[in-house]
């Protein structure tokens, strides 16, 4: 028994060209299209609904910062964070219910901002409290950002408004799972959000 080893080459007629062109056509436009378009879109803002929160040092650290909160049209709130001058590393971020940092330690901020009664737990879990952030990387500079949304906060009067809060950044990460708190330490900077 034998087998026939030969190849075939059978040239493509003129309506296979140009199905292939048509095909690369398309391709490289859907391409350039998605080039052109660039990131996706930032979230949008609720025509202007802002609070924001100086960040002053506490407990005898350095760290300085800004947040600032934006209502946003899809409804919930983006927070943007700047620190300066941390400890580089992991620190807890949070939102706390009282909007008093007057205390050398911000003792008076009270615990995390919580209207709905839930556990501590990251800002990706389906169930957390309102004033959990997570958790914010600082640099070897000493600078970090933490940019993030969350449907259970609003600028806008009620009962999940920042304003009248306080934002706090914490001497350590939050493990995101210790009751109440995330064990994430003394309280280094604090904010009243207005």
């Amino acid at each position: 028994m034998s087998f026939d080893t030969r190849i075939f080459y059978h040239p493509p007629d003129k309506e296979e060209m140009m199905k292939a062109r048509s095909v690369w056509t398309l391709a490289i436009a859907a391409a350039a299209g998605f080039a052109l378009a660039g990131p996706a879109p930032e979230p949008k803002d609720a025509g202007g609904a802002k609070a924001t929160a100086t960040i002053e040092s506490k407990s005898g650290s350095t760290v300085t910062g800004k947040a600032t909160f934006t209502e946003l049209s899809t409804g919930g709130a983006r927070a943007q964070i700047h620190i300066k001058k941390a400890t580089p590393g992991t620190h807890g971020l949070h939102i706390h219910e009282k909007g008093d940092c007057s205390d050398p330690e911000a003792k008076n901020a009270g615990g995390h901002f919580n209207p709905t009664g839930m556990e501590h737990a990251g800002p990706m879990d389906p169930k957390h409290h309102a004033g959990d952030l997570g958790n914010i990387e600082i640099k070897a500079d000493g600078t970090g950002d933490l940019d993030i949304t969350s449907d259970m906060l609003t600028v806008k009067p009620g009962p999940n408004s920042v304003v009248g809060k306080a934002v706090v950044f914490h001497e350590k990460a939050d493990d995101l799972k210790t009751q109440p708190t995330g064990n994430a330490g003394g309280r280094f900077g604090c904010g009243v959000i207005k």
